[in-house]
């Protein structure tokens, strides 16, 4: 079975930077469009960036968060990673990864195959 782990989480002060990762176990090898969202009690669940790796990896962003995140993977694909920079107070959120088989997927939104647990984002100042 598929499995997604974050990690990373934790409290960082505003305009600081955080990289939070996601490991991918299981039967995963199909899972080629993945991405991080991101919510708020309250509020709905936010995509924030996603990947596509075939192709060479393109990427998207939510334009709430684009020029100050960077989605990636690692070289065997085992783990996606959310670098963080210049955050800000609404930055902060549970962070989750997700993963899908790009059938019928679209970036940055949800309804995606595979989700963890989430890991938690505070921001301080």
């Amino acid at each position: 079975q598929v499995q997604l782990a974050e990690s990373g989480g934790g409290s960082v002060q505003v305009g600081g930077s955080l990289r939070l990762s996601c490991a991918v176990s299981g039967d995963s090898y199909r899972l080629d469009c993945m991405g991080w969202f991101r919510q708020t009690p309250g509020k709905e669940r936010e995509g924030v960036a996603a990947i596509y790796t075939r192709g060479g990896g393109t990427t998207y962003y939510a334009d709430s968060v684009k020029g100050r995140f960077t989605i990636s993977q690692d070289n065997a694909k085992n783990t996606l990673y959310l670098q963080m920079n210049s955050l800000k107070p609404e930055d902060a959120a549970m962070y989750y990864c997700a993963a899908d088989n790009c059938v019928g997927w679209r970036p940055l939104v949800g309804g995606m195959d595979y989700w963890g647990k989430g890991t938690l984002v505070t921001i301080s100042s």
